[in-house]
């Protein structure tokens, strides 16, 4: 059987570089696309000499050309956490827009399968909960927030009048909060930003009380359902994430635990249309793809303390490249 190629746009970001990862040991070739905006070589620095994979530094806002044939294309390249989409908020709306059209276009001339990265942040500041797929979300379009929420929405109706117009095999993979090594530490999301903030002793930023919920699933079981997903037969939206809830406050108090350290906690006012719970509805994925998470929160958690100690070690901070 031919060897399948893949390209992995956001290649070497923390999800894209942990794909490639998985595609490369499914026996797959990989072509990486990343402008390094958000991302960072030293997540794909190991893959360096594998004649299974190229990387091309490249903006997928722009045209894309690939001469290779391609069997699948994962759509994953994006800023993904608030101090990124708000200190990047057109290049985070061109790449949701423009970067979904290019390589919708690209997956159309090579006939391929395509795999978008949306997210959960399509749900808003939800008012149902758990989620479920055909919850059509509590979105502010013009909030600060609203940048990246409608560029993955816009993503998601493009997406789908490819599938339904061109006939393109697509799927739509809405992830939740992840979490694991290759995160950058300074990243703004909430397990960097405690865990950094434990190791380095500084306060434990929580903004608001701390009531708001966030459920956190490890890398790994993340990637294992979005190639469950990529393999399957299945065109609608599906949530991938864990669905152990818990509050800020509580996470805070985990970490404050497992690594033991003398922080204190410090509140501060919560972000405009920051979301008040976030929980995945999995049903559709145990029951279409035989998915749901299998990594216990305290040994997720472990592994990615002990990879920002290195990075600490390191002096690698996490600040972007460019």
């Amino acid at each position: 059987m031919a060897q399948k190629i893949s390209v992995v746009t956001g290649g070497a970001g923390f999800l894209g570089s942990h794909l490639t990862d998985r595609l490369l040991g499914e026996g797959h070739r990989v072509i990486a696309i990343d402008n390094l905006v958000t991302g960072n070589p030293a997540n794909v620095a190991h893959l360096g000499g594998n004649e299974n994979y190229r990387f091309i530094k490249h903006n997928v806002s722009n045209y894309i050309l690939v001469e290779d044939a391609v069997d699948y294309v994962f759509h994953f390249a994006s800023p993904a956490s608030p101090i990124d989409y708000l200190e990047l908020p057109i290049p985070t709306l061109k790449v949701g827009a423009l970067g979904t059209h290019n390589t919708l276009g690209l997956a159309k001339a090579k006939k391929a399968t395509f795999v978008l990265a949306s997210t959960s942040e399509c749900y808003g500041d939800p008012l149902v909960h758990p989620q479920t797929e055909d919850y059509w979300g509590n979105v502010n379009p013009i909030g600060p927030r609203g940048v990246y929420d409608e560029a993955k929405r816009f993503a998601e109706a493009m997406t789908m009048a490819y599938h339904r117009y061109h006939g393109i095999d697509t799927k739509i993979v809405r992830i939740f909060n992840t979490y694991g090594p290759r995160m950058r530490l300074r990243d703004g999301r909430v397990v960097p930003a405690f865990i950094g903030q434990a190791l380095s002793g500084t306060p434990l930023t929580i903004f608001g009380d701390g009531s708001q919920t966030r459920s956190f699933c490890y890398v790994s079981d993340l990637i294992d359902g979005i190639f469950r997903l990529a393999m399957s037969d299945f065109h609608e939206p599906v949530n991938i994430g864990n669905p152990r809830e818990m509050t800020i406050k509580q996470f805070a108090e985990e970490i404050t635990r497992i690594t033991g350290t003398k922080s204190k906690v410090e509140h501060k006012p919560l972000p405009v249309d920051d979301p008040k719970v976030r929980q995945p509805d999995i049903t559709r994925a145990r029951k279409v793809l035989g998915w749901e998470p299998k990594i216990e929160f305290e040994e997720g958690i472990t592994k990615t303390i002990e990879y920002f100690k290195g990075c600490l070690e390191r002096g690698e901070l996490g600040e972007r490249i460019q």
